[in-house]
């Protein structure tokens, strides 16, 4: 089976983890004593139904608050597929969280509240999704048992939706009208939506196509971790363990070591499971060479023609995420990308982006918590990198701040030059 990587997106009380909870329940992927700890504490909190948001929100100011602060991960499996989702936040205050939680996701389910339409949260956080170039989209119009299972109301917030999506660079966007609350239309078909004649929003998931995806053209493989195994038997023993980040590695290929450009052969494939004849993204498997060349961490084994760009000048849109500081001009920080780390110096803040309207502020002298804006980096080491569109792995990097150690900002590559 294949996995699925999802995150919700949404402005505050649209539902998210209340969905996310229903998708858990009705699916039949949450224990019994799961079940009967959110049960017990609904009816603490006298809530009239059994609030299944408590599955996600776990931390004690989120119960207090009814909000989600933190991006909270669920695992599930269905005969078809496996999924990983992540519950993000939509509070303008917690955007940074949407971020990380959304950074590796396949698929981005908006959520809409029927009553209220498109929200600014809803327009920021479709705008980051798409910035953080998620490939499929799902419009939830939920709480539809609030305004009558209306096909009138779905439509309008349709139509008002794509009018705002055509500013955005959406290839694959699907509406689904819904009810978390009750269920409606999420793993099973709604009785009391039967002009929809769509797909339920599980078996959307199941069956959303994903594997062309990944970028299957451009070989990157990171190297993590040079293993030397120090025993008599395996004493010649040199393997390159990463995870396949682009393309297809096969045994017999020539490839190049970057930033070397040495050249040779990959003589085997290995995995946990034993030796493959071929490696596609996102496997972590162990590179064997046929010569005997100098290969460290943060290297990339490439194709000999077709290689990441090798720079030191590095064009971005990074998401500020400290509290603490700003991120200004001359600004010295630490940057990892891939398995490399290095030093940057901000040469330039091009402009803050007004994820609202799409205006460029080019007056700004910095950025701070939760902005999002174009920079321009130098790093101390040449970066072996791809435009974000290209590859997402190869194309981002973290911030983070040498003296707290703490990440300050996710950035994604737009010109590598």
């Amino acid at each position: 089976m294949d996995l699925l990587r999802l995150a919700t997106a949404g402005s505050v009380d649209d539902g998210k983890s209340t969905l996310i909870g229903r998708l858990l329940y009705d699916s039949k992927s949450i224990f019994e004593d799961q079940l009967e700890s959110i049960e017990t504490t609904s009816a603490n909190r006298g809530d009239e139904h059994t609030n299944l948001a408590l599955l996600t929100d776990g931390l004690r100011a989120e119960r207090e608050q009814g909000i989600t602060i933190d991006v909270a991960h669920r695992y599930f499996a269905t005969p078809e597929r496996k999924f990983i989702i992540a519950d993000t936040p939509g509070h303008i205050q917690y955007t940074r969280n949407m971020v990380t939680g959304a950074s590796t996701a396949d698929l981005a389910i908006i959520l809409i509240d029927a009553r209220i339409g498109i929200q600014e949260q809803s327009r920021r956080h479709s705008y980051i999704a798409n910035l953080l170039q998620i490939p499929h989209f799902v419009l939830a119009i939920n709480k539809m048992d609030l305004v009558g299972y209306s096909e009138d109301v779905f439509r309008q917030i349709k139509a008002d939706y794509t009018e705002f999506a055509g500013r955005l660079d959406v290839h694959d966007l699907t509406f689904v009208p819904i009810s978390a609350l009750h269920g409606d239309n999420v793993v099973n078909r709604s009785a009391n939506m039967d002009w929809y004649q769509g797909a339920t929003l599980m078996h959307h998931l199941e069956e959303v196509y994903i594997a062309s995806d990944r970028n299957m053209v451009d070989v990157r493989f990171p190297v993590q971790y040079v293993l030397r195994p120090q025993s008599t038997e395996h004493h010649d023993y040199r393997g390159y363990a990463g995870t396949v980040t682009g393309g297809v590695l096969r045994a017999g290929d020539e490839v190049m070591v970057l930033p070397s450009g040495l050249t040779t052969r990959i003589a085997k494939i290995e995995t946990a499971d034993g030796p493959v004849a071929d490696a596609v993204s996102p496997m972590a498997v162990t590179v064997l060479l046929e010569d005997d060349i100098d290969v460290s961490r943060g290297d990339m084994i490439c194709r000999v023609n077709n290689q990441p760009t090798v720079t030191q000048d590095l064009e971005a849109m990074v998401c500020w995420m400290s509290d603490s500081t700003q991120l200004r001009q001359g600004a010295k920080l630490a940057i990892k990308h891939t398995t490399r780390w290095a030093r940057a110096v901000v040469k330039e803040l091009r402009y803050r982006l007004d994820i609202n309207t799409s205006h460029r502020d080019e007056s700004v002298d910095h950025l701070a918590l939760n902005d999002i804006g174009r920079v321009r980096l130098r790093t101390t080491q040449p970066i072996l990198a791809d435009e974000y569109s290209r590859n997402r792995y190869t194309g981002s990097f973290i911030l983070v701040d040498e003296a707290t150690n703490v990440t300050v900002a996710a950035g994604m590559i737009v010109d590598p030059t």
